[in-house]
Formats: C-alpha cells, sequence, structure tokens
C-alpha cells in the first residue's frame, strides 16, 4: 500500500484529537478557523498525520464579519437573501447565513486564512461553494448584478430570463472568490517558501442541480491555484428520491452511482487530485445504525465502480461515528456503533488505500454510454408555475408544494440515465463543459446522450466538438421536443437559430424540421438519432423506460456495439472485484471463485455468490497473485510487515475501543499467535484457504501480532 505521502485516504475533524478516533488514515483536516486551530493541528501532527485545513467558503462561523466586528461595519446585506428578505441560514442556526461572495468578504476570508498558511499545513480546502437559487435579493447582490450586467437588477423569479442570469451571476461570484482566495494565498505561501496546496470540497453537479443550489462545477477545472476537490457524495444525497418506470422512490446505490460519475469530470484529463467522499453516518440523526450501514455501503460500492479515481476520503465527523449514540432497528434506545459495524468499517477505509490498482471491466465489448450534464442545468431550478419563493429542498425536508417536488425529481436527466443504468449498462455522466477544454472528453463513450430540455450548451463550439467526434465513428441520441421555456432565454444563439438544438442539427449538417427521427441517421462514420419527445417521458411507465433502451440498443448496433441485459454493473481492480445488481434489474447474476467478503465484519471467505437485484458485493480474489504469506485484509493500518520461514510479524493501528481482525494468507497453520507480547485465543485459521484471522483490541499506537507456524517435517522439505 501507499505511504501517506500519497495521502490515499483521509478524513475532516473538527474536535480535537482524541484515540477513540484516530483512523490512522494518512491525512486529516482540521476543521475550522478559532483559536483552538493551531493546538489542533499539532496534535493532529504529533500523531502522524499530513495536516490540511477546512472552512466552508459560503458559509462558517464568519459572526464577526456579519456583526462589525472585523472592519467596524455590519455586513448582513452580504447574506443570500429571499425574495422575502429574509436570510438563508446555514442548518438550524440563526448566525451562521450562506454568503453573497462580495469582494470584501472574500478579502475577510483571506485575513482569516494567512495566519493557517505559517502553521505549515500542507493543503486548504475551502467547502462548498454554494449559493441557493432561492436566493438573489439581497442589496449586496443588487450592486453585483449592476456591476456584472450593467443594467439594473431584476427580481430573479420575475422571468425565466432573470432567473437564468442570476443564477449565471451566482456562478461568477463564486468562481471569482475562489480565484482570489487560492491564488493570493499560493503565493503568499511560496514568498515564505512553501508549496501549499489549494482544494474545493463540492457535492457533485447532479446533487446541487437536484437541490436547486448554484455552485462552480466545471470552472474549477480551469483555477490556476486549484489542485484538485473532494466529491462530496454520501447517504445523505444519494438518498434523494428520484422516479424511474413510474415509481417515485430512494435509489441510493443509482443515485449515489451517477454522482460519482459526474463528480469525476471535476478533475479528469488534469493532472489534478480528487477524493471521493463516504459516510458511515450521515447529517439525519434520527435513522438507526442498519439503515446507516446499508446505505453507506450502496454508495461505497457505487464510488469503486468508478476505478479512475483511487482516492477517498473516508468519514467527514469521525466523532459522531465512534462518540454518538443512534437507534438500532426495532427499538427507540440510543446506543453506540455496534460492533460489527465498526469493524466492518475500518476494514473497508482501510482496503481503500489499496485501490490504485490495474482495471479491468467484466462488461467486454458493450457499449459505453454518457449522458450529458451542464452547469447551466442548475440555472434553470425554478419554472413559472411554481411558487414566486422558488421551491427547495435541503437534504432533510421534503419540497414545499407538489410542483416542487416534481422539479425535484428532475426527471429529465433520470429518464436518460436511469433505464440504460438499471439494464446494466457502463452509463457515466459527461460535464458538458468538458469538451471545451479537453480533446478526450468522449474518448472512452460509444454512445452520447444529450438533451436541453433542462439545460442549456455554454458556447457553439460544444456543437463542433460533438458533430467532430460523430464524424470521427461516435453515436449521438438527441431528447428534446422544445418545450422548456428556457429555450427563449437571450443568449448565443438568439436571432440566428430558433433554439441552440437548431444550431446543433445544422452542425452535424442536418435539417431539425426535416430530419428522420424514426432511425439513425449515418453522419460521417457516425450515427445521429433524434427523438422529439420530451426526456422526461421516459420516467413515466415501465414500457417507457423499455422504449428509451430500444433506441439505444438500436443506435448502438448501427455503430456495431453489442448489448447485454443482465443488470450486473461490476469492475475488477487488481484483487477486488465490486458489483452490484441495480434493486429494479430483471435477473440475478452468478459470481464464481473464491473470495474474502469485504464488506462483512468477519471477512469470510465466499465461494461463488448468487447476487440477487439490490445486493452488491466488494470481494478479494483469493487466486489473484497469490503469496505464500499474504496480507489479504484488515481493519487496521499495517506496519513492520515481516514473513519468515518460522513467523510473520505485523503491527496493526486501530482506533481505541474497537475490534480489529486481520486476515493472512500462511504457507502453513499456525502453531500460536502472539499479541501485544502476550499468547492469544482470539484467532482461527482455514486449512484449505491457507487464511488465518486474527483478532484484538484496538490500539493507534499500533498492537504487535507474532504468529508462529507450525514446523515443517523434515520428510517434508
Amino acid at each position: 500500500m501507499h505511504d501517506r505521502s500519497w495521502e490515499a485516504t483521509g478524513f475532516q475533524e473538527r474536535a480535537p484529537y482524541d484515540p477513540s478516533i484516530d483512523l490512522r488514515t494518512d491525512f486529516v483536516m482540521a476543521y475550522g478557523l478559532d483559536d483552538s486551530t493551531p493546538e489542533r493541528i499539532a496534535r493532529w501532527r504529533e500523531a502522524g498525520y499530513r495536516v490540511h485545513v477546512m472552512t466552508g467558503i459560503s458559509w462558517g462561523q464568519y459572526q464577526d464579519y456579519f456583526e462589525g466586528r472585523w472592519d467596524g461595519h455590519e455586513h448582513w446585506d452580504d447574506a443570500q437573501t429571499t425574495a422575502d428578505g429574509k436570510p438563508i441560514l446555514h442548518g438550524r442556526s440563526t448566525d451562521v447565513p450562506y454568503v453573497v461572495p462580495t469582494i470584501r468578504f472574500t478579502e475577510y476570508l483571506l485575513e482569516k486564512l494567512r495566519p493557517v498558511i505559517e502553521l505549515g499545513v500542507e493543503g486548504v480546502h475551502l467547502e462548498e461553494p454554494e449559493f441557493w437559487a432561492r436566493g438573489g435579493y439581497s442589496e449586496s447582490f443588487k450592486r453585483e448584478w449592476r456591476a456584472f450586467y450593467g443594467e439594473d437588477w431584476q427580481p430573479p423569479h420575475g422571468s425565466i430570463e432573470a432567473y437564468y442570469r442570476a443564477s449565471r451571476l451566482k456562478q461568477h461570484l463564486l468562481t471569482r472568490s475562489l480565484d482570489r482566495v487560492t491564488t493570493v494565498l499560493r503565493d503568499d505561501a511560496l514568498q515564505q517558501g512553501r508549496d501549499v496546496r489549494f482544494y474545493v470540497p463540492t457535492h457533485s453537479l447532479l446533487n446541487y442541480t437536484q437541490w436547486q443550489i448554484i455552485s462552480p462545477q466545471s470552472r474549477l477545472r480551469t483555477l490556476p491555484a486549484v489542485h484538485g476537490a473532494i466529491a462530496q457524495v454520501w447517504t445523505g444525497t444519494a438518498r434523494t428520491q428520484n422516479v424511474y418506470a413510474g415509481r417515485r422512490a430512494e435509489r441510493t446505490f443509482e443515485t449515489a452511482y451517477l454522482e460519482y460519475g459526474i463528480a469525476g469530470d471535476l478533475t479528469r484529463g488534469t493532472d489534478r487530485t480528487l477524493w471521493f467522499l463516504h459516510d458511515p453516518i450521515e447529517d439525519h440523526a434520527g435513522r438507526t445504525w442498519e439503515d446507516y450501514r446499508a446505505n453507506y455501503q450502496r454508495t461505497l460500492v457505487a464510488s469503486l465502480l468508478h476505478p479512475g479515481v483511487a482516492r477517498f476520503e473516508v468519514a467527514p465527523w469521525p466523532n459522531r461515528i465512534f462518540n454518538r449514540d443512534y437507534r438500532r432497528e426495532g427499538s427507540d434506545e440510543r446506543v453506540p456503533i455496534p460492533s460489527d459495524y465498526a469493524t466492518s468499517y475500518l476494514v473497508a477505509m482501510q482496503t481503500l488505500r489499496d485501490m490504485d490498482q490495474p482495471v479491468e471491466h467484466a462488461q467486454h465489448g458493450g457499449a459505453r454510454i454518457a449522458v450529458a450534464l451542464s452547469d447551466t442545468a442548475m440555472f434553470e431550478r425554478w419554472q413559472p408555475d411554481t411558487d414566486s419563493a422558488g421551491t427547495h429542498y435541503d437534504g432533510l425536508q421534503n419540497a414545499l408544494t407538489d410542483e416542487g417536488r416534481a422539479l425535484l425529481n428532475f426527471s429529465g436527466f433520470y429518464g436518460l440515465a436511469l433505464p440504460p443504468l438499471v439494464d446494466g449498462q457502463r452509463v457515466v455522466p459527461l460535464q458538458l463543459e468538458a469538451l471545451l477544454d479537453s480533446t478526450d472528453a468522449l474518448e472512452h463513450t460509444d454512445v452520447f446522450v444529450l438533451s436541453y430540455e433542462f439545460q442549456k450548451p455554454t458556447s457553439p463550439a460544444v456543437h463542433h466538438a460533438l458533430a467532430g467526434w460523430v464524424r470521427a465513428g461516435g453515436s449521438l441520441l438527441y431528447v428534446g421536443n422544445e418545450s422548456d421555456p428556457y429555450h427563449g432565454i437571450r443568449d448565443w444563439w438568439t436571432g440566428r437559430y430558433p433554439t441552440c438544438v437548431h444550431h446543433l442539427a445544422e452542425t452535424l449538417g442536418l435539417d431539425l424540421d426535416t430530419v428522420d427521427t424514426t432511425a439513425p441517421v449515418r453522419v460521417g462514420d457516425g450515427w445521429v438519432r433524434f427523438c422529439r419527445v420530451d426526456p422526461a417521458s421516459f420516467t413515466e411507465s415501465p414500457q417507457a423506460a423499455a422504449e428509451l433502451l430500444a433506441i439505444l440498443r438500436e443506435l448502438a448496433g448501427a455503430a456495431g456495439h453489442p448489448w447485454r441485459s443482465d443488470g450486473w454493473l461490476t469492475v475488477r481492480r487488481g484483487p477486488y472485484l465490486v458489483g452490484a445488481v441495480p434493486a429494479e434489474a430483471a435477473t440475478s447474476t452468478r459470481v464464481d471463485g473464491t473470495y474474502l467478503d469485504l464488506l462483512d465484519a468477519d471477512l469470510p471467505i465466499v465461494r461463488g455468490r448468487d447476487v440477487a437485484p439490490g445486493e452488491l458485493v466488494w470481494l478479494r480474489d483469493l487466486d489473484y497473485t497469490a503469496e505464500p504469506a499474504q496480507l489479504l485484509a484488515s481493519a487496521g493500518r499495517i506496519r513492520d510487515w515481516t514473513a519468515e520461514e518460522t513467523h510473520v510479524s505485523f503491527t496493526c493501528e486501530t482506533p481505541a475501543r474497537v475490534e480489529a481482525v486481520t486476515a493472512v494468507r500462511l504457507p502453513r497453520a499456525p502453531e500460536s499467535v502472539r499479541v501485544a507480547g502476550a499468547p492469544s485465543s482470539r484467532w482461527r485459521y482455514d486449512e484449505d484457504a491457507g487464511v488465518a484471522w486474527i483478532r484484538h483490541d484496538g490500539d493507534p499506537a499500533g498492537t504487535a501480532v507474532d504468529i508462529s507456524l507450525q514446523t515443517i517435517p523434515a520428510g517434508a522439505r
């Protein structure tokens, strides 16, 4: 496994160091800026971590700014504000508003962060640049509108165009603030001889669109002092309901899979770093341990099915995992984390450090499908038939109205993405803006699915890139009937083309009004199909989902790509087999071989398994590059591994107050096992598999394990 310099795994924590939350990852992000920050940084560093700092760029403990203690002037006009004049507050706070990132606030944040650079941190994380779609009514936002557009402010919900323009301005303000903070602090650090890196932890574009929040997203790829991002995808975002085959429901695995997929475009094609976030709890404190575990594993497996990322934030708040109580199923009593969940979680967390592996997709030859999603989808989250304040969702509450719930479903996108995903196809959302700055954005795509019924292209150059890809052999499916009212906004196509779709057709050498919409049309060496329906219609029934699949299958077949409908999503990453069958898939699948089950705290041996709809697996292949003595899996960070003819020894580092389990392959059965210098009986051995399991209590300082092997009989040498 990698050493800490690769920073494969990390977590964020506001609490001070404590052995119970010492997860033994590569780095820690000390959260928040206050008087305790220097001491917290020093203590985590003393424990062996590479230390970063994290703070919010759109909200935080910045009361001194709003209340006038920083510069003698109150700045409540810099709070994001709704149409009724109320500030938008973070969570259940009364004095932590979401911020309009003005120049003045940006300078305040720079001043707050400058002392952190002097503490010698490795990185600074500016998390969650967010502007709520229902905001845009504060006096500072009105001034920014005048500066940006050169005209008087318009109420964002006054018209479709005003809303779109307000959203574009919100993205600009967030991008400007991030650019200023990172470039200035980067320069400050270099002047001090320090190479400090800057990252942006952010929800996925899919989630922000669904929750009606504006964020920079594609802009992060081009900001010069931003070194990467954390994709904040977890149970709380992924269990947001959507509609498939006429049924509105939580689809945690499927939604997480799509969220992680689009988040990959934050850095794909660049040399920047991306971590995928997991959370074994979530912000909702009223659920059960069983619920947390089931949904955590769904997001975990969903992330591992995207092998382009091999770094992970393994927990946002370990203190709330190991030191808070939650309910068990069927009881109102609150209890600490169950022992088996703690051990299983730690096994997963440590195994994530080993995910930088050769990749093999099991769906050989199948069509690779990309579904386009643009920043501009965030700009279209209001319709004129909804309430004037803008319906919204905060991850904990339902939408305010039936119309808002329908808007929250975001069925235009899910109508295109869920049917092939449930069918078992390799579906990955693709950021439309990536076509503008990456020549290989479509390199791993066979069929590109596009609609402008919930988003718009930011530039005609998108269509030129698409047309070149199609003529070189790509297959494009466009779905839309121009029913979206945002087709009528003023933008680059206004005046020359009725809609942006007409320009797309022209760039492909086709006439939108006369093109054959009943079958794929040849364009160069590729194929194009225009489907003149609202993409949301494909969510209405099983028959509608099947109709989209038939269209996709025909288009893929025209290009010579086979199609296999088995509902099995899987990838091999070195010795690790990851797989899932979506809950609404039609069939089960069979996994053959001999494995360790990494999702089970006992790490049992699995000799073949049937995977039914709704089930998932993460298995360690025991036949992959087998060695006589080999570490297979552990709930602890293993160091000082030594394998000799007569014994195997290592040190296992785990948080305090948990049970550690380590599975090792051995050339012979153990004669005895010593743990922390004393004989231990907490071990077992499987003769057929040649695998031993050793258990002991956790200790972040490390527990020494020494396994004496049985003597080889003289005649067997």
